[in-house]
């Protein structure tokens, strides 16, 4: 005598499986995979109602297992990029104070290295030579003014430390 093959619940296994299989593609892709959980929940419920067909009938169900298995780590999956979406979320406030920070670095070090920039130009056009030499450093600058002075200077002069050389002249032709 012939067996014949009980098939209930396969027509559920093979739409789990191919539910579970997008869930899981959709699941690794990040921040789409947030929405990988609805397909996940549809191949859960399409995979347990088949195994409860399947197992009042004795029917096979390995289809409908690997769909469920497929679809509960795909679901794990998302959840948890969720959470990382969160964490992410729970940072993004501190990232603009913290590129400001960076910003305001740049430019303090772009500032600095131009204050401390020398200069040399040299021109030279039919046998003639100008060359014209630069030294922005302010210290330099100060103390080639004070021994141009010889010296005569107090101490508390006119000259703010962040104030330029041409202030300087300014008050001194004041005096």
């Amino acid at each position: 005598m012939e067996e014949v093959k009980n098939n209930t619940g396969q027509n559920l296994g093979i739409a789990a499986l191919i539910t579970a299989i997008i869930t899981f593609v959709l699941a690794v892709i990040p921040c789409v995979g947030l929405i990988a959980i609805i397909p996940g929940i549809i191949a859960i419920v399409l995979a347990t109602v088949g195994l409860s067909q399947a197992a009042r009938n004795s029917s096979p169900r390995g289809v409908l297992i690997a769909g469920l298995i497929i679809a509960i780590i795909a679901s794990m999956i998302s959840v948890s990029q969720i959470f990382v979406a969160g964490k992410i979320a729970q940072k993004a406030d501190k990232w603009p104070n913290n590129i400001k920070n960076i910003i305001h670095d740049v430019q303090d070090n772009v500032t600095k290295e131009i204050e401390d920039a020398n200069v040399s130009i040299k021109v030279e056009s039919n046998g003639e030579k100008v060359e014209i030499n630069t030294n922005s450093n302010k210290k330099d600058q100060e103390q080639k003014l004070e021994n141009l002075e010889g010296g005569n200077t107090r101490k508390q002069d006119s000259i703010q430390k962040h104030d330029s050389i041409q202030k300087h002249d300014i008050v001194r032709k004041k005096k």
